[in-house]
């Protein structure tokens, strides 16, 4: 059973939300929260599988919320998916770098947001190859200076060439056809490298791709 909780200071979205995940046969609501702070301490109180976090919240709002949660070594198995009017809002970047695993928007097609769920769950991040793709050309677009990049040492060369992959926006299957192995070899390099590189899941390694140097804006086309 994939536990969620719910973090949004509108009571109808709340609602909605709820109704349908409910709805679900290997899903189950376990709480909600209108603010940020109550979001914080809920998600220690229940330890969720994932929680939908409203990026704009009274008190506390949801990126904040979101650090203190990826922060807490205690709370490393809890996945924050964003909630945002948006799709490129500009704080979904931000929220990417604070250790969100991906974002939604709130006007989501009910089918996608009970994949994209179940999606973050097995550490799939982003979501959508579509929105991947479009999220990182902004983040591109906007990437600083790439810092030194001593944290890869520890990366095989394949490694390296899957994380590179990764970080142009490739699912797990593109980059099997691209190299040529089984998706399940594709799987295992991502998850290798995840392990290595000690990020939380998909998503921080793109962010990584990027600051690294690894990944540069023009590769993009």
């Amino acid at each position: 059973m994939i536990r969620v909780m719910l973090a949004d200071d509108q009571v109808l979205v709340r609602a909605g939300f709820g109704a349908l995940l409910d709805a679900q046969e290997d899903v189950a609501v376990c709480g909600e929260a209108a603010d940020g702070e109550q979001a914080v301490a809920l998600v220690r109180e229940q330890r969720p599988d994932v929680v939908l976090m409203d990026i704009r919240m009274p008190v506390l709002d949801g990126l904040e919320a979101t650090r203190r949660i990826t922060g807490d070594p205690d709370l490393a198995d809890v996945k924050v998916v964003m909630l945002t009017t948006f799709e490129l809002d500009e704080y979904v970047f931000e929220a990417i770098r604070s250790g969100a695993s991906g974002f939604l928007v709130k006007d989501t097609e009910p089918e996608e947001l009970v994949r994209a769920v179940r999606a973050v769950v097995e550490g799939d991040a982003l979501l959508s190859p579509g929105v991947t793709r479009r999220l990182i050309s902004e983040f591109a677009a906007r990437s600083k200076q790439p810092a030194a990049a001593a944290a890869l040492d520890e990366l095989t060369d394949r490694e390296r060439e899957v994380m590179a992959l990764v970080g142009m926006g490739l699912s797990n299957e593109e980059i099997a056809r691209r190299l040529v192995v089984s998706p399940l070899t594709a799987k295992t390099h991502v998850s290798r490298t995840m392990v290595k590189l000690g990020v939380r899941d998909r998503a921080q390694l793109v962010v990584q791709a990027y600051e690294s140097g690894l990944v540069r804006p023009g590769w993009l086309g």
